[in-house]
Order: structure tokens, then C-alpha cells, then sequence
């Protein structure tokens, strides 16, 4: 795609020291603890994407291409410093982030040990994939974060904004080192593992956050957010065929051009 975004390096901080971390989103206690889930998968998250994309940045002879891998780099670890903040918050109010991030950073050493360079690589695009393709529907639906805590959702924005500048970055870096059907055969496996393995821990840590919360046996809170995600607005629904698509052979990130989603952003003040 031409005149894709440049993936820019901002240094943003967030104010969350007032901010109720288990309810700030509008759809109440359980919808909240669902984002809440992710962001201590975040910061070791972050660190893991950046050594799969560093590990081939010699390899990278076009110059937009390792510009940009420059640029993901200086995104990602603000993004693993800005979650790190808010799961110290989240520990602060109760909720044991601590605890997920050790079995964040087990898991990922286990993962470090055991897999190859490519297939770990492999796994950052399929995981950036995933963010990508939330990020998108989160930024064209406004009924993700509207009406909810400004600071906690001024970030969301701001981490998926620049999930979608850069969501191309590890993906042509991949491309370029694991190209053929073999290449595409590993991004597949890749994608299935991580799809069934993120999941899965998200809503284990959504229960268990939800138990320090004291509403695991809040029914009625279960239903809003299952509503929310497969109803209306239905954010779980709407990113299946988005997901279906990466298994195309001649897929591409930019197939989903929302380029104008970043300069619409640009034009608030959600950036300041």
C-alpha cells in the first residue's frame, strides 16, 4: 500500500491516579475487568515482540521497512511502560496483576527456550494480528469506550492507534525472512496456537480478577459483558472474519486501509 502511515515514536503518559480501575468502562464491572485482563500480558508482551523483530533487523535491506522497525521498537516499549503503570494501579485497587505478569514472563521464557527464531516470530505477528484487528473495530465503533473513564480510555485509543500504524512492521519483517509456502504454513500453525492460547489465559484472568473484585458470582455483570462482546456492539463478533482473513495466502495487514482512523486521531486532542 502507498503512503501508509509513518510509524511514529511518541512519548504519551497517562494520569490513572484517580481513575476506579475496576469500573471505569461504561458497561460496568465486568467489561472493565475483560480490558483490565490484558494489560498485564502487555509489558513482557511488548519486550518478547520487540527481541522476535530486532533478532532479523540486519536482514532488512529496504529502507522504509527498517525505518519502521525502528519506529515498532520505540512504540512497543512505550506501550509495555504505559501498561506497566496501569497494572500497578490495577494492584493498588486489588486485583493480583502481579501474579499474571510472573506467569506472563515464565511463560514467555518457556516459549523463548523452546522455539525457533522464526516461529517466534511467527507468533508476534499472529498476536499483533490480533490487537490490529480489535484496535480497528475499537477505534470505528465509538460505543467500545464511550462514556467511560477519559484517562483509562485515552489510553485504548492511544495504544490502538499505534497498533495500527505499525501493524504491518513484524509481518513484512517475517515475510522478507520466512517467505514461501512454508513461511505461510508456519504463520497458520502459529496463529491457531496463539489464538487458542490467548484467549483462553484472557478469560482465565478476567475470572480471576473478578474473584479479587469480589463479582465472580455477579451473574447479571457476566451477561452485560458477554452481551458486549457478541451482541451489541458485539466486539468479539465482529472480528472473526477479520481473523479469518489472515489465513489467506496472499494476505496483508493494509488490506484493512484505516489510515483515515489515525488522522482523525491525530486531529484531537487525545494525543496531547
Amino acid at each position: 500500500m502507498q503512503d501508509r502511515p509513518k510509524v511514529a515514536q511518541r512519548d504519551i503518559s497517562f494520569a490513572l491516579d484517580q481513575a476506579d480501575m475496576l469500573s471505569w468502562h461504561a458497561n460496568g464491572v465486568h467489561t472493565s475487568l475483560f480490558f483490565n485482563a490484558m494489560s498485564p500480558f502487555f509489558p513482557e508482551g511488548e519486550r518478547f515482540f520487540i527481541r522476535s523483530v530486532r533478532r532479523y533487523a540486519d536482514q532488512i535491506q529496504e529502507p522504509n521497512l527498517a525505518r519502521d522497525v525502528q519506529g515498532f521498537i520505540g512504540q512497543e516499549a512505550m506501550h509495555g511502560r504505559e501498561h506497566q503503570h496501569y497494572n500497578q494501579r490495577l494492584q493498588e485497587q486489588g486485583l493480583r496483576a502481579d501474579k499474571v505478569e510472573k506467569f506472563v514472563i515464565n511463560d514467555l521464557r518457556w516459549t523463548e527456550k523452546h522455539f525457533s527464531g522464526k516461529a517466534k516470530l511467527g507468533m508476534t505477528i499472529a498476536l499483533e494480528h490480533w490487537t490490529a484487528i480489535m484496535a480497528s473495530l475499537l477505534l470505528r465503533d465509538p460505543r467500545g469506550l464511550s462514556d467511560s473513564d477519559a484517562q483509562v480510555a485515552r489510553l485504548w485509543r492511544w495504544h490502538a492507534i499505534e497498533e495500527t500504524e505499525h501493524k504491518a512492521v513484524a509481518f513484512e519483517v517475517f515475510q522478507t525472512v520466512a517467505p514461501g509456502l512454508r513461511g505461510y504454513l508456519l504463520r497458520c500453525v502459529m496463529m491457531l496456537i496463539c489464538s487458542l492460547f490467548f484467549w483462553l489465559e484472557i478469560f482465565v484472568v478476567s475470572i480471576l480478577f473478578a474473584r479479587d473484585a469480589g463479582v465472580a458470582g455477579d451473574l447479571r455483570g457476566w451477561a452485560k459483558l458477554w452481551w458486549f462482546l457478541w451482541g451489541t456492539p458485539g466486539m468479539l463478533r465482529r472480528i472473526i472474519l477479520p481473523w479469518l482473513a489472515f489465513f489467506k495466502p496472499g494476505f496483508h495487514p493494509w488490506e484493512d486501509d484505516n489510515r483515515a482512523q489515525i488522522e482523525r486521531w491525530k486531529q484531537t486532542a487525545d494525543q496531547s
